[in-house]
């Protein structure tokens, strides 16, 4: 530690830290501009000049090391005169547009112009003029005038998002900040350039001249779209929510947020929402009462439960509900007798899982790890901000394996892994649990034996066992996979006898509430089986958010009721449904999500309910009490939340595989094509899939586009954007082509929770391709 003095105060802080960090430890503001606690270190604003004694003139806070016994002043005639002359440098080509400029009000130039600015400019000549660039449908970057070459968004891109998409180009008063040429914006982290952004020179495209940001209310809020629980701050102007930024939480999400919790706000305001309860009459839909609606579902409950038992009715929930809302679902359910309720939808094998998987250790931990091994994974997508943590911890420490398909670039520059088809990964997880057995000279997990371990599984295995602190994670393609228990049982077993923290990144974002309370059953299989008579859907989507969009549409047509808990229709909802109750989204009513470490977090509406339209959990209090059921007297969400949660929850997490219910069979080598599926980014759930501004992104794109290998590329003679003919059992579709050069041999991506993926069948097994 270095003792220095500041203002007269005395502070100790490590050894190599800088003057700024010596101001912050104690709570002196020293004004800059590029300086970010989370990017490195550019000292090129010079805002933060200061003077420092003995010093020929001042110096920089933010770049200079403190050292025993110095003495600073950041508030001496000097530095102030330093800092309004640096301040009048910047002001020079800076355009005087701040009545029309979108970032007024909230402007870091503006507010330290007020401070440290003069009354009136000594600049006389003509101001620069930058001319605008069109970088996506995410960033306006109309004004870049404005800029004052801070370079923030540069650095983040290299730094946290892992790709260059900005950088600086000429010298001087000519100096732009531009992409490379042609090239768009695309990383998923994206929006954080907008937050960080000094000036008003990236803005946000969805939001730009919406509202000013002195007429906006304010409400803390966690994202539902991932099981990070992103922390949030929703901003509304008339009962509408404007836009959505990044709240601070350094042990959740640091200072981030991705794309996804950003701009799906755009979905709130959708024209799908539906705002009355419809009921269906002779293949018409027709507008009723609450009331009218609510007997129509419990008599039609009451009678299905009459004539062909509790069994006959399920529930399905996508995990963008909240815990409230699971917890009344599953006790409906089960009030009646049924066990049939799932929140795991894209989960086809359940045997042996555990029963409440979540990531086996705080977020934070992550980025202390020496070595991480992620197994069916397509980490960059679908987790992005985690992906951001292991992408920092990389640069210092971290070694991150992967065994998947490949396809995707997770822009981490210390990764090694295995690269083999779906049907391998058992096979070739088998081989790093054998290395492992051999090493420990333990038995090798059930079902695998003599196996021939292969070079590459050999060196992740010994990767994993020199390290100190390491975690074996399975990503959505694991979970999803066919063999999932099987994969399961092999990491839970590498994980135990390397001493690593076994964990799974869970699908959606109360994946880990659902299971806290109960809210998962036999499977999403047995209620898809078809002897489902009447099918209560919560926030799902049939085509879009099962694993098998043919299956589900035939098992929801032999349903006799089908009652969808929605904000939003589509003609597939309409098609299959026959009752709809319009409920509200996160936004409208209390919600709380458990994210994948385990941490509750509890938010509040932001806006009142659009219509007519309820909280899920007042619509399934009502349906319990219409149905005879006790314990339905319910007054507040927070009741609710109470009988939920009201044991120890976080004692409930659990990662065990059930290992007397599950055999390791490692299935029989293919020849042929087989699919791989991710969950298209920008198609999780309701919500995101109707946001103009994602919908329009490269990522969404790349979802409505088929993924090819570079030798099938080649045999079919295909070129980028050609369409292709895809055939899964008795169903085709034709969709554009597009290569991807690190796909597995004999792999094709197709992605889910898109409208190509619904024309098909399950997410993974064999598929056949031609040129159309």
């Amino acid at each position: 530690m270095v003792e220095i003095e500041l203002d007269g105060k005395k502070v100790e802080i490590p050894q190599g830290s800088m003057v700024m960090h010596a101001a912050n430890k104690l709570g002196t503001y020293i004004p800059h501009f590029c300086y970010h606690k989370k990017l490195s270190i550019a000292a090129n604003c010079r805002m933060c000049l200061v003077e420092v004694e003995k010093a020929p003139k001042p110096l920089p806070a933010c770049a200079t090391p403190v050292t025993q016994g110095m003495k600073v002043f950041t508030h001496s005639a000097l530095a102030l005169d330093a800092q309004r002359s640096v301040m009048e440098f910047i002001l020079i080509n800076h355009p005087l547009d701040c009545p029309i400029c979108d970032q007024g009000g909230e402007c870091q130039l503006q507010d330290l112009a007020v401070g440290y600015g003069k009354s009136s400019s000594r600049y006389e000549e003509e101001k620069r003029v930058v001319f605008h660039k069109n970088v996506g449908p995410l960033i306006s970057m109309q004004e870049m005038a404005r800029c004052i070459h801070c370079t923030r968004c540069v650095r983040f891109g290299v730094e946290v998002a892992g790709v260059m998409e900005l950088g600086m180009v000429n010298r001087g008063e000519h100096s732009e900040i531009t992409t490379f040429v042609g090239q768009t914006v695309d990383s998923e982290l994206s929006g954080n350039m907008i937050d960080l952004c000094p000036v008003g020179a990236l803005t946000s495209k969805p939001f730009r001249y919406a509202a000013r940001t002195w007429e906006l209310g304010r409400k803390r809020s966690v994202s539902p779209h991932d099981s990070l629980g992103a922390n949030t701050t929703v901003q509304t102007k008339s009962n509408k929510v404007m836009r959505v930024v990044a709240a601070e939480n350094e042990a959740i999400n640091e200072c981030w947020i991705s794309d996804r919790d950003r701009f799906s706000y755009e979905g709130l305001n959708s024209a799908d929402r539906i705002t009355t309860p419809m009921v269906k009459q002779g293949g018409q839909w027709l507008e009723t009462d609450w009331q009218s609606a609510l007997d129509y579902v419990a008599r039609s409950i009451k009678t299905i439960v009459t004539e062909n038992g509790s069994e006959a009715v399920a529930a399905l929930a996508h995990p963008i509900s909240g815990v409230e809302e699971l917890h009344l679902l599953q006790k409906v359910i089960r009030g009646l007798g049924s066990n049939q309720v799932e929140t795991r939808l894209r989960q086809v094998n359940v045997s042996g899982a555990p029963s409440a998987p979540w990531l086996g250790m705080p977020i934070a931990q992550l980025s202390e790890l020496n070595c991480a091994l992620v197994v069916g994974s397509f980490l960059r997508k679908e987790q992005p901000l985690i992906a951001a943590r292991l992408r920092t911890a990389a640069k210092r420490h971290l070694q991150v394996l992967r065994i998947d398909a490949g396809g995707d670039d997770w822009l981490i520059p210390t990764i090694s892994g295995m690269s083999v088809a779906p049907s391998a990964w058992v096979s070739v997880l088998s081989e790093v649990a054998s290395a492992v057995a051999k090493a420990k000279t333990v038995g090798s997990p059930a079902g695998v034996a003599n196996v021939t371990i292969s070079a590459a599984a050999q060196a992740l295995a010994d990767k994993l066992l020199v390290s100190t602190k390491s975690a074996v994670l399975l990503g959505s393609a694991a979970i999803a996979h066919p063999q999932s228990s099987e994969l399961a049982l092999l990491a839970q077993f590498i994980a135990e006898h390397t001493g690593a923290t076994f964990g799974f990144l869970p699908v959606g974002g109360n994946a880990v509430g659902a299971s806290v309370v109960k809210a998962n059953g036999p499977g999403v299989q047995s209620i898809l089986s078809g002897e489902r008579r009447a099918v209560i859907l919560m926030n799902v989507e049939p085509d879009l958010d099962l694993p098998n969009p043919e299956q589900a549409r035939s098992a929801l047509a032999q349903a006799h009721t089908v009652i969808a808990l929605s904000a939003y229709q589509s003609p597939e909802l309409l098609a299959v449904a026959d009752v709809i109750l319009p409920i509200t989204p996160f936004t409208e009513t209390v919600s709380t999500f458990i994210n994948a470490a385990g941490t509750a977090q509890t938010i509040q509406p932001a806006v009142k309910p659009l219509g007519d339209s309820r909280p899920a959990w007042k619509v399934l209090r009502v349906i319990g009490g219409l149905l005879g059921q006790d314990g339905f007297l319910f007054n507040s969400p927070e009741e609710v939340l109470d009988e939920a949660l009201a044991e120890n929850f976080q004692a409930q997490l659990s990662n065990q595989v059930n290992v007397q219910a599950v055999t390791a069979t490692i299935a029989p080598s293919t020849t042929g094509l087989e699919r791989l599926s991710d969950v298209a980014i920008y198609g999780g759930d309701q919500i995101v899939r109707r946001s103009p501004a994602l919908q329009s992104t490269r990522d969404a794109k790349r979802g409505n586009q088929v993924g090819l290998g570079q030798a099938l590329f080649t045999e079919l003679g295909l070129g980028e954007g050609d369409l292709i003919s895809v055939t899964q059992g008795a169903q085709s579709m034709i969709a554009p082509a597009t290569l991807e050069a690190h796909l597995a041999a004999n792999t094709v991506r197709i992605s889910a929770g898109t409208g190509i993926s619904s024309q098909l069948g399950s997410m993974f097994g064999p598929v056949t391709v031609t040129k159309a």
